[in-house]
């Protein structure tokens, strides 16, 4: 800031200037704060030559804006209308979601990959900005490129720069799986003790098969071609590895060829590996029961073979944790004051089994809690039930292990035994007979021969693998996909499991308060607006969550008023 003067036939006037650069780019200076004419300034001076005091204030003014403690003064126009094609609103919610980006290196990983290809455009502009906007504006790669100019940094690639990168990141996602995971250590310790392997699949809107674009049974029952997805995930909820593969791959197989790649690329050798049923084949179980490696995985009690089955619900030798009673689980349901004694506790009973040449140990629980739960579903179901045996206002066709329609039966028979002109329906009682004797009752095995309690709370984190799928389809909108090429797809999820695994670090930042859906939606909504001295003033909603986002990162971006400068250093800051 300096001194401006001005001199009319009557008067001398004293202003403070400074030199701004307009939204579009030009340099020019706008008037800061109008000191006054000579008798205001030999008021204000109290006798003091008036050029000296200009310059003391005007040498203040300098300093407290260097420390970003002076106030601004911002002049508009009510009859002065905007620019055309300017934009004003910037978001800078993807800030935080940059400092994770720059602490895994993943722009280094960027550098390598380019020195190696030797392309021109930016790739690590381009991942960055795919990655960000799968976070926070999930949509197309076209919608990308024009949503992307929503930051406040802008973008230095065009559309089709974007397709050349997804060809590279395809080649090399191998690479930037292996050395993310190397990355990820610097920032943080990783439980590679127990990893948690799901697979899911999306759907495509296009129904012709091609590649790994492919005809299979679908999670969703889509009629739709579909792509399978396998995940790794450590201990903690953040995702490993993954891999992609034809939609008509049974997914049993799938779990092998990454836990190859985990062990080569990774150098990890000793883990637990925990699945679901679906992925718990024979073979996976062996893959895993040697060296330094092992298993649980869930175990369908209603699969088991009938003198395993009856072990498992016979209501005689059930265990507490840490109490060498046994217990009989009928009498504690025929009893009211044991219900409410151990309505929260969890019953267990465990034997070694061998089959197929495996030895494993099959654990089973009981709990009161999950028996209530099963129930609870299952009335609901029923009731459906009724009412569309009472209104025939459905189809019965075939139907899924959790559709109400398997409740219902139809015979051709009355109750007199003759035949019926018209199909009878009626509730199907065996089935809900059947159903109900295996209510509370969960079944785990493993090679393992640790305390049942503890594989059992291993196993219960599954969930966290289940919600990360749930994200990718609904958060991100990883599906359905509109790609056609193998290697566009592949590069597709590579930016979706990018996105999870920076999710994922900012939710243990944040001590898990707070659901994905609130952290993506609040930075999504942290918009800026720039004014016409390239100062940005917040736009949004102060909470207690951007409170903690400013707080564990160190910086702060909800000041009144923030100084082109000062937004500088944050954004170099996030980029260390």
């Amino acid at each position: 800031m300096r001194l401006k003067i001005t001199k009319t036939n009557s008067d001398t006037n004293y202003y403070v200037i400074k030199d701004i650069k307009t939204p579009s780019g030009k340099r020019t200076t706008m008037i800061y704060e109008k000191l006054g004419n000579e008798q205001d300034l030999l008021k204000k001076s109290n006798g003091e030559d008036i050029l000296d005091w200009i310059k003391k204030y005007i040498k203040d003014l300098n300093e407290k804006e260097k420390e970003h403690k002076n106030d601004i003064l911002i002049k508009k126009s009510p009859s002065k209308i905007i620019s055309k094609d300017e934009q004003f609103c910037f978001n800078v919610g993807y800030v935080f979601l940059q400092n994770i980006y720059h602490s895994l290196r993943l722009n280094n990983i960027c550098s390598e990959i380019s020195d190696k290809y030797k392309f021109n455009y930016d790739l690590d502009n381009i991942l960055s900005r795919l990655v960000y906007s799968r976070i926070i504006y999930p949509s197309s790669k076209l919608a990308t490129f024009e949503l992307s100019k929503k930051y406040i940094e802008q973008p230095n690639f065009e559309l089709h720069d974007i397709y050349r990168a997804l060809e590279v990141i395809a080649k090399e996602t191998d690479f930037i799986q292996s050395e993310l995971y190397k990355n990820s250590l610097r920032v943080s310790k990783r439980n590679t003790k127990i990893l948690y392997y799901d697979c899911t699949n999306y759907f495509f809107e296009i129904e012709q098969e091609s590649g790994l674009r492919q005809y299979g049974p679908s999670k969703e029952h889509r009629p739709n071609p579909i792509t399978q997805m396998g995940l790794f995930m450590d201990g903690d909820g953040i995702p490993l590895a993954f891999s992609i593969t034809a939609g008509n791959t049974n997914e049993q197989i799938t779990l092998t060829p990454l836990e190859e790649k985990i062990l080569e690329d990774f150098k990890l050798s000793k883990f637990i590996v925990c699945t679901d049923a679906g992925l718990a084949s024979t073979a996976n179980r062996k893959f895993n029961d040697k060296d330094d490696r092992a298993f649980i995985t869930t175990q369908s009690i209603k699969k088991l073979k009938k003198h395993l089955m009856d072990w498992a619900l016979d209501p005689n030798g059930w265990h507490l944790s840490g109490d060498k009673k046994e217990y009989n689980i009928k009498e504690i349901e025929n009893d009211e004051k044991s219900l409410e004694l151990y309505k929260d506790r969890t019953f267990f009973k465990a034997r070694w089994i061998k089959e197929n040449g495996l030895e494993q140990k099959l654990i089973v629980t009981y709990s009161l809690k999950y028996r209530n739960y099963q129930r609870q579903i299952r009335n609901s179901q029923i009731e459906r039930a009724k009412v569309a045996i009472a209104n025939k206002s459905f189809k019965l066709d075939k139907c899924n292990q959790n559709d109400f329609k398997r409740f219902i039966k139809k015979t051709n028979i009355t109750k007199d035994g003759e035949v019926a002109e018209k199909k009878v329906l009626s509730l199907n009682t065996d089935t809900i007979q059947k159903e109900e004797k295996f209510d509370g009752f969960y079944g785990v095995c493993t090679n393992l021969d640790d305390d049942p309690e503890e594989i059992i709370k291993v196993n219960q984190r599954r969930w966290e693998i289940e919600e990360s799928f749930r994200i990718m389809k609904s958060e991100f909108k990883a599906r359905p996909v509109y790609l056609s090429r193998d290697d566009r797809i592949t590069a597709h999820f590579t930016t979706c499991f990018l996105s999870l695994v920076i999710l994922r670090f900012l939710e243990k930042i944040l001590d898990e308060k707070y659901t994905s859906s609130e952290i993506i939606d609040t930075l999504k909504n942290m918009n800026m607006q720039k004014n016409f001295d390239c100062s940005y003033e917040p736009i949004y909603t102060r909470t207690d969550l951007t409170d903690d986002l400013h707080e564990k990162f160190g910086f702060r971006t909800d000041y009144e008023i923030l100084q082109e400068s000062r937004l500088k250093k944050i954004l170099t800051k996030t980029k260390k």
